[in-house]
């Protein structure tokens, strides 16, 4: 189990962009939240096996159809087990 913070950037507010990443994140199962942030990027913090987190990633990159990401940050850690599902969080 493997953790992945990831910072998004582009048109990925307004555009669906935390409920897509929430609803990909259910169909391959690692657990965390998502939530935007005040300074237009979306934030996501994700754990699970590498290959659901890797799989999320690229999903990233791409995201919901009226998104254009620009970029993804993305840093590894190890996973802390502190969640139990996926969820949207508020704006931080």
């Amino acid at each position: 189990m493997e953790r992945a913070h990831l910072l998004i950037s582009g048109r990925v507010q307004g555009v669906w962009y935390r409920a897509s990443t929430r609803q990909e994140a259910c169909a391959l199962e690692p657990v965390g939240w998502v939530r935007n942030l005040r300074d237009g990027r979306v934030e996501v913090l994700a754990e699970g096996p590498r290959e659901a987190l890797e799989a999320l990633l690229r999903w990233c990159h791409e995201g919901p159809p009226a998104a254009t990401v620009v970029e993804v940050d993305v840093n590894w850690s190890e996973s802390s087990g502190e969640f139990a599902g996926f969820e949207l969080r508020a704006t931080a």
